[in-house]
């Protein structure tokens, strides 16, 4: 099959009406260890030019492990939308280790851009598929499918989602800190996240210096009230969710509301479950305070 079929195929596989797109895939179930696996999936990712930022075990757990993607294109594409775009740059897979399988899932980039760029994907519709298709096709090369879980939204839903009326949305993001300069906000994280102030561990970061942005992908290890906790009552099969992420524009630091994050990772959450980590969203605020002070 040539280049140009190929992509096609992928474009309308990939290409959702406005009536479904699932935040994650299950990509593949192997009877191999973790390391084995990430190791082919590290391998996969470099050789189609993607460049792996971080991994980490999430929760501290040896059998939870995510990798964490870009590339100069990606990069460059979310970088064009001021409103925080460049969280988007970071795409993730998550490995689970249970019973001698590695269950491998894909945090949908679909999703997320739609999710994140809101009503201006339509504008940037043919860099973005492009995209889409480019990581999809390293997973299909590999002879892996693609099984949707974690819940359906609409496309328009996702365009300004909230989990009920008078709940956060993307543009209602938790200001964390400002600082006299984009270089003294950065200092100031990254000397918090050497030291891994809160039991938080720095598992990527993205400096933009020319635009003055910054992204840091923060593992947040506290047994109490970190990852540990919440993704055991909400779900660990999101693991690709993680890690949550600071966002430095010029001399602001935010990170999104965690009563919109968690409810975008995990659509189906029932209400009775969600009031199980009603505490989550400023546990995670209070975490990335101390870091960004």
């Amino acid at each position: 099959m040539n280049r140009t079929l190929l992509l096609s195929g992928l474009v309308l596989l990939f290409s959702y009406s406005a009536l479904s797109i699932a935040p994650f895939y299950k990509i593949a179930e192997k009877k191999a260890s973790l390391a084995n696996v990430e190791k082919e999936i590290t391998t996969a990712l470099n050789s189609a030019n993607f460049e792996i930022i971080g991994t980490y075990n999430v929760a501290g757990n040896n059998n939870f492990k995510v990798i964490v993607f870009t590339s100069s294109k990606l990069k460059e594409i979310t970088l064009s939308f001021a409103n925080r775009g460049s969280l988007a740059a970071a795409q993730k897979i998550s490995l689970i280790h249970k019973n001698g399988i590695t269950t491998i899932s894909l945090l949908n980039p679909d999703y997320l851009f739609h999710a994140y760029f809101q009503d201006n994907y339509s504008k940037n519709n043919e860099k973005l598929t492009t995209q889409i298709n480019e990581i999809m096709k390293v997973f299909k090369n590999q002879g892996y499918s693609f099984t949707p879980f974690g819940g359906d939204q609409s496309i328009d839903d996702l365009h300004d989602y909230q989990y009920m009326i008078g709940m956060p949305e993307f543009n209602d993001p938790v200001k964390l800190n400002s600082y006299n300069s984009f270089e003294e906000g950065l200092k100031i994280i990254r000397k918090n996240l050497e030291a891994k102030k809160g039991n938080t561990l720095k598992v990527y970061e993205l400096v933009f210096p020319n635009e003055k942005t910054a992204v840091f992908g923060v593992g947040l290890l506290d047994a109490e009230e970190g990852e540990k906790h919440f993704l055991s009552i909400i779900g660990e099969d999101q693991l690709a969710a993680m890690p949550y992420e600071i966002i430095l524009q010029d001399t602001k630091a935010t990170m999104l509301h965690g009563r919109f994050r968690f409810a975008l990772y995990w659509p189906e959450l029932t209400m009775s479950t969600f009031t199980k980590i009603m505490s989550s969203p400023g546990d995670v605020e209070d975490f990335m305070e101390d870091i960004t002070e």
